[in-house]
């Protein structure tokens, strides 16, 4: 493990819905435009390196957002989600590759192979749980081929491609940094063969670190090194008792029918890593402290992420090295509600750590034109220009 005990702080944009109570719409924020470009701005200005805007059915569309977003903010990246086989990877390398450029490289990319058969069904995938990782595995291929300007001939078992060309190059050499959350084998294979970071929900250290060895050792194997990161909510306050009294506040609105129906309905997925956050409680609102700081109650009713970090922002500070020794570098933090816990969080947290340096926008690459029959880009000189502020 390297000296190197900086950590990468991110926030969530809730563009499915936000308020202060978890399983009740009492109070709730309806999903407006203008909220959600408040929390994005307030993470922009607060130093949060970058933000996970969430994708599936129950959000609004993360690359509309996302886009709309960018020129309302001046360092913040936007992590947002790919979906192999529900685009080909040509249109989605295209709608990538523009917002990328535009925002001077604050994009960031989100594989996502889904858990959740019926939702894969909505949008027209019908394959088995193993069949989508390999599925996208053909697809981060052809996409790391024409994000370098590689023109690409392709055809696989599910993927076929003929003249496939990116003609405008990303900011980044070789494209965004692609992210994976997944806790599967072949979860897990793909991103030793194709992944830059690896995304973990907040299971207790022990486990976290136990497969973020998984991965480095099948990521050694191919000769790659990835990076890694958590997925976590955030509870912090001046003291410790404050912070377990807004934790339970947070829940004091669930009965057990709530959180039973909640628990059915994840129990119907194919995702082992959901799997693994309900077996971190079991369903018991009795049993939720899982780890010193650590709590399952988000989980009780919420897919995906469900533990949060409990406590004073030193106890909380203590957790995250904790998990940073382990190998963690970005977190992915939420908490309800966005906008005031955005602020709560930077304003006691952030002193009791080491954050990385942000990073100033990359210089946009124009290709001014096309040019021949063939529709192959030309070559002028190249011009570059720095976004100034918005």
């Amino acid at each position: 493990m390297s000296a190197d005990q900086t950590v990468r702080p991110f926030w969530f944009i809730p563009s499915h819905g936000d308020g202060r109570w978890l399983g009740s719409a009492e109070d709730a924020r309806p999903t407006e435009f203008g909220y959600l470009a408040q929390v994005a701005q307030a993470a922009d200005r607060l130093g949060f390196e970058g933000a996970l805007l969430p994708t599936g059915r129950t959000c609004e569309d993360s690359w509309v957002l996302a886009s709309a977003l960018v020129p309302l903010t001046q360092r913040l990246k936007f992590l947002v989600a790919v979906r192999p086989g529900v685009t080909s990877p040509l249109f989605a390398v295209r709608q990538a590759a523009t917002p990328e450029r535009f925002s001077g490289g604050r994009l960031l990319i989100n594989v996502v192979v889904g858990g959740d058969p019926t939702d894969a069904a909505a949008d027209g995938l019908f394959l088995p749980h193993d069949e989508r990782y390999a599925l996208a595995d053909e697809y981060l291929t052809v996409w790391r081929r024409l994000m370098t300007g590689e023109r690409v001939d392709f055809t696989g078992r599910y993927l076929k491609l003929e003249g496939a060309k990116l003609l405008f190059p990303p900011v980044q050499d070789g494209g965004p940094p692609l992210y994976l959350g997944g806790s599967s084998d072949p979860a897990l294979d793909v991103t030793a063969d194709h992944i830059d970071w690896y995304l973990t929900w907040g299971e207790p250290p022990a486990q976290v670190a136990e497969k973020i060895a998984d991965v480095r050792r099948r990521a050694e194997a191919k000769g790659r090194t990835v990076r890694f990161g958590g997925r976590f909510h955030v509870i912090v306050r001046q003291t410790e008792a404050e912070a377990w009294a807004e934790a339970e506040r947070l829940i004091s609105r669930l009965d057990d029918a709530t959180i039973a129906k909640a628990q059915s309905g994840m129990a119907k997925t194919d995702s082992v890593g959901q799997a693994r956050m309900q077996a971190l409680h079991g369903g018991d609102r009795n049993n939720l402290v899982i780890y010193p700081n650590l709590w399952a109650g988000v989980g009780l009713v919420r897919g995906g992420a469900g533990t949060a970090m409990v406590g004073s922002a030193d106890q909380v500070a203590a957790l995250i090295r904790e998990y940073r020794r382990a190998g963690v570098e970005t977190f992915v933090l939420s908490g309800y509600p966005h906008l005031e816990e955005a602020y709560r969080t930077a304003e006691l947290l952030f002193p009791k750590l080491d954050i990385a340096p942000a990073e100033a926008p990359g210089p946009v690459k124009v290709q001014p034109g096309m040019a021949g029959e063939t529709g192959e880009q030309f070559r002028r000189p190249e011009q570059t220009f720095v976004p100034g502020p918005s």
